[in-house]
């Protein structure tokens, strides 16, 4: 072991002692790290490969007409894509290099108490697309009981506790649990939509051709407007880029960890949305749980996809809606692991999701996606601001754990320049997110700079006096 390591593993322990936090918030010791390159990748696609981002892909297509062609949709999409990995790849660093999580890294922009509001406006989403993707997998789940049993049982609630419960057990093994799960689901996603994209390929040629392929499009609001929605999509995810950075292990250069980033969601996102499209444009469905099986018409086939379904509900839940809920409620109640894991399944069970995806919710679901995605814009800009322009990458990781250090309390320069760019956000909606994102930014540096006089949370910082 270097003396780097062996001094990061003793400040580790330091905190150990420290802090009044559950063991599982602390940093995450050199040994402790145990996810290998080619599992992160795994994980990444695994996550990629959902409904979600096929229903993101088959809505380029409105009333059999596409806003986008096949050209602005993929440059679209390479776009978000290259914005998710790059904001990733930034935001991950402090995770990766101090093994922290998300809920204590807000620790350095909010403060200890203003912590709990900015890491609830990740919690809450997390919990409310655990409850929606369990109920797309319970429904999946319930297709698969009425063929087996002949039609005898048919229970979407019944199948939807039971397919929670399932994740419930598996949330209690930890981030180790992703490992093997999102294996298995990487391999079963590639061989089933290989096949997916050949059949539509082979049988709708002419009609992806005309609808899709050699469409107008626009190159306007609604392709920026795709571009939005995707990152809004996911700016939950890479706004806690480090809960899955911090368990990794350590070695790798920001270029390699980067590459892990770009390279599967590219591969597994990209396609994805190819595929929805594709889909839409074949059926003239914009949902493809029910697409998928006209296409495929047999019954054989659509249990199949009903399985491959459950699979990518658990497997995208495990990576997203997991981990940032349990260590938002271990933050809040001081709660273990387990406990906390198990709170967020059951406030996933009762946040009606079998309402929020019917048809006539569907605009309000956006909304709250891009109401949500508001927020979180300009805290991912502000912690970007923090640790590479205020810090310039040097974060004292013991006062993070010191509830009477320079971070207790409340750092109103943080709370009012996320209330700023939220402002700033909904004043075009549809560009919610990257307005969010700028006007956050720009309003912690300025208020970091010029406001709150003597303050603590400016020790450390370019702002020192």
């Amino acid at each position: 072991m270097s003396t780097t390591d062996k001094s990061y593993d003793t400040e580790v322990t330091q905190i150990e002692h420290i802090t009044k936090l559950d063991e599982s918030l602390h940093p995450k010791s050199n040994q402790a790290r145990t996810v290998k390159p080619r599992d992160y990748i795994f994980m990444w696609m695994g996550d990629g490969v959902n409904i979600g981002n096929m229903t993101l892909g088959a809505s380029v297509i409105i009333a059999g007409v596409a806003t986008l062609n096949i050209f602005q949709t993929m440059l679209a999409a390479l776009i978000s894509i290259v914005i998710i990995s790059t904001v990733f790849a930034l935001n991950d660093r402090l995770g990766y290099k101090k093994g922290i999580p998300y809920v204590v890294q807000l620790r350095m922009s909010f403060g200890i108490k203003g912590t709990i509001i900015s890491s609830l406006l990740r919690g809450i989403p997390a919990i409310v697309w655990y409850g929606i993707q369990s109920w797309i997998g319970g429904t999946a789940l319930n297709e698969i009981a009425k063929n087996v049993t002949n039609g005898s049982f048919d229970n979407i609630f019944v199948s939807f506790v039971i397919l929670q419960l399932v994740q419930i057990v598996i949330s209690l093994f930890g981030f180790h649990a992703i490992k093997w799960v999102e294996t298995v689901a990487s391999v079963i996603f590639t061989i089933g939509l290989i096949y997916v994209f050949g059949i539509l390929v082979t049988n709708y040629g002419t009609e992806i051709t005309q609808t899709w392929v050699k469409a107008e499009g626009s190159w306007g609001l609604p392709f920026f407007g795709f571009i939005m929605v995707f990152l809004g999509n996911y700016a939950g995810i890479f706004v806690s880029a480090g809960d899955y950075s911090r368990e990794l292990k350590t070695g790798l250069s920001n270029k390699k960890r980067g590459a892990l980033y770009f390279v599967p969601i590219t591969l597994s996102y990209g396609f994805v949305i190819v595929i929805g499209a594709m889909l839409a444009s074949a059926t003239g469905i914009t949902n493809p749980a029910i697409a998928l099986p006209v296409v495929l018409d047999n019954e054989i086939l659509a249990v199949a996809v009903s399985a491959f379904i459950v699979i990518t509900v658990i497997a995208t839940n495990m990576v997203a809606n997991v981990f940032p809920p349990t260590y938002v409620i271990q933050l809040l109640t001081k709660l273990n692991y387990k406990v906390s894991a198990i709170i967020a399944g059951l406030l996933a069970l009762v946040a009606f999701p079998w309402l929020l995806i019917q048809e006539s919710s569907a605009a309000g679901l956006n909304m709250f996606v891009l109401i949500y995605s508001a927020f979180l814009g300009p805290v991912i800009s502000i912690l970007l601001v923090e640790y590479f322009i205020l810090r310039k990458r040097r974060v004292d990781t013991a006062d993070l754990y010191n509830e009477e250090g320079p971070y207790k309390g409340y750092n109103p320069a943080g709370l009012l320049a996320m209330i700023i760019g939220a402002a700033a956000a909904f004043i075009e909606v549809d560009l919610a997110w990257i307005i969010g994102l700028v006007a956050g930014g720009i309003a912690y540096y300025l208020l970091s700079k010029y406001a709150f006089k003597g303050s603590s949370f400016k020790k450390g910082t370019i702002f020192e006096k």
